[in-house]
Formats: C-alpha cells, structure tokens, sequence
C-alpha cells in the first residue's frame, strides 16, 4: 500500500531546531543534516515496517528508524506515515 508522509508540527519544530543549532558552527552541515533525514524519511513508506518498534511505546505502529544519534520516530496509520518528532537519542521521547 502506498503511504504519503505527513510531517507533524513538533516534528518539523524538531527538525528546524536541531539545524539551527547545528548552524552555529557550521550552516554546511546543518544543511547536510537536514538532506539526510529528509532522505531517511523519503524512504519509510517503502518499507515501514524496516523501523525498529520504539521501547518506550511498545507499538507495533509506532516506529523509528535512526541517524547517528538522533531518532526519527514515525507513526504508521492506514494510508499515512506521520513524523511524530525527531529527537536526540539521549533524550526521552515526551508524549
């Protein structure tokens, strides 16, 4: 089934904070960054199952796939994957 990617507003606000801090010290890889991830997201409809099932939620439909230390979680609905957040490893995943 094909699924159209839908973005969240705290995703997106995720995403543009983790470049903007990136930025600081370097706009080329903030830049970089975000092509990756935008590129990681590109694919989940693929395969969304490929995501690994998040711990904390134990949710077959919610899902993460990882880039460096960063996860990018994703909920899988009927015909849409939502970008839920994009969150740094180290940090708990808030509902």
């Amino acid at each position: 089934m094909a699924h159209k990617i839908r973005w969240s507003p705290r995703a997106v606000s995720n995403l543009e904070d983790i470049c903007n801090y990136i930025a600081v010290d370097s706009e080329y890889y903030a830049i970089l960054f975000a092509k990756k991830i935008n590129s990681i997201i590109k694919a989940i409809p693929q395969f969304p199952k490929a995501g690994r099932i998040v711990p904390e939620y134990a949710d077959e439909h919610i899902r993460e796939r990882i880039y460096k230390n960063y996860r990018i979680v994703y909920r899988i609905k009927e015909d849409i994957i939502e970008i839920v957040a994009i969150c740094h490893g180290s940090k708990p995943i808030s509902s």
